[in-house]
């Protein structure tokens, strides 16, 4: 064996194959992608498609041109690989993943167009009387109690709920409006918020004197990039479903035990504004209570 067999590493990175390391920088980044958005069902195809253009343009030449450096610098090729690689692959992310990665929530250069809406169509029967089952509904401050991810509950207004809650990584803040609510029937609401927010309606039918089917329609908009990374496995749509079992079981596990003590809002909201309030309801429901006593006072005297 001769001395330039075992020659120093300076050679080495000069005569490094660059376009072999900007070829392994791309598989790496690929794997790494792949791996992480497999359970993304329909969409890893054009991902893995767009993170392999991305590797073979300017982001693969950045990525050889870190490695190569690196070697140079004396550390192995396999760890300049993987640190070249590691140190673009929120650049691959934003570039690839469907919904972008541009400013104030603007597509990327693929072909995703804007967010992706979580659309969620569920119902449950609860063994309660109509009126219990939407006054419980409407006790929105016993929410955080109730669900998993929902924090905190600030009700400004008749009309108008802070929410806070886990999204994913993040903690969020939204602002929800109820733009429709009649008691026992409907509840209909708006939301805004910096980093998403939640749009939707529940309504409420007798199906029995004791028994009651909800229907709950909503619609979350992610926006932010973990709220929508999120969003490829419909993480968010698997959480609001299993906060609605939860506020099944809290119904048939504590609101049945204790229906006389259920008390919710009884006012009603239309276009966002409260045509009634909770106690102009609830004189006109004892009015009417008074009424109909009278009267079967009445004819049982006659």
């Amino acid at each position: 064996m001769t001395m330039a067999d075992t020659g120093g590493g300076g050679d080495q990175g000069k005569e490094l194959p660059v376009d072999q390391l900007k070829e392994a920088g791309r598989d790496l980044v690929q794997a790494l992608m792949v791996r992480t958005l497999t359970g993304a069902t329909g969409k890893i195809q054009g991902v893995t498609q767009r993170l392999t253009d991305a590797a073979d343009g300017e982001t693969g030449t950045k990525m050889a041109a870190a490695g190569a450096k690196k070697i140079a610098e004396g550390e192995s090729p396999l760890k300049a690989g993987v640190s070249a690689g590691v140190a673009g692959a929120k650049e691959k992310v934003k570039n690839a993943l469907p919904f972008g990665g541009g400013k104030d929530g603007e597509g990327g250069k693929g072909t995703g167009g804007g967010p992706k809406v979580v659309n969620i169509i569920e119902e449950f029967d609860v063994g309660l009387p109509r009126r219990v089952a939407y006054d419980q509904w409407t006790r929105f401050a016993d929410y955080p109690s109730i669900t998993r991810k929902v924090e905190s509950v600030e009700q400004e207004s008749d009309e108008k709920i802070n929410w806070r809650a886990q999204i994913f990584l993040s903690h969020r803040s939204w602002e929800s409006t109820i733009t429709e609510q009649v008691p026992d029937e409907r509840i209909i609401w708006k939301s805004k918020g910096a980093k998403g927010y939640v749009d939707g309606a529940v309504t409420f039918h007798e199906l029995t004197p004791t028994m009651t089917r909800i229907l709950l329609v909503a619609e979350y908009h992610p926006d932010g990039f973990f709220e929508k990374t999120a969003n490829l496995w419909r993480a968010q749509g698997r959480r609001l479903r299993l906060d609605f079992k939860h506020i099944k079981r809290h119904m048939m596990t504590q609101a049945l035990l204790r229906q006389e003590e259920v008390e919710g809002w009884r006012g009603e909201i239309r276009d966002g504004e409260v045509v009634k309030t909770h106690e102009d309801a609830l004189k006109e429901e004892q009015e009417a209570q008074e009424s109909r006593e009278k009267e079967r006072a009445g004819s049982g005297s006659a």
